[in-house]
């Protein structure tokens, strides 16, 4: 997986490549929680994201914890297949989707 983070001012853009699942939410975790101190909002770019694993999913929910805290938290670019694994696991209620 590839992992790009941009920060402009209070906005944190993480754009993940590949498969999110238990293999590589490790590298995500060490790589986002101290790029998540003084964010105002959050951005999750998941257009070239194919794959997300219960794995990852507990990674957006600490995320998502953290930045109900600190400001928002935004998932753009969502493909069908990852939608589908929001939807079957309820994640789509609590996720603000663009």
């Amino acid at each position: 997986m590839k992992i790009t983070m941009n920060r402009h001012r209070n906005v944190l853009t993480v754009a993940l490549e590949g498969r999110l699942d238990t293999l590589t939410t490790p590298e995500l975790e060490e790589r986002l929680e101290p790029a998540l101190e003084d964010i105002d909002k959050l951005v999750f770019d998941f257009a070239e994201l194919r794959y997300i694993s219960s794995a990852g999913l507990r990674v957006l929910l600490m995320a998502m914890q953290v930045m109900e805290e600190q400001g928002e938290m935004v998932v753009k670019n969502v493909g069908s297949e990852i939608m589908e694994i929001f939807e079957v696991t309820g994640f789509i209620d609590n996720l603000n989707i663009e």
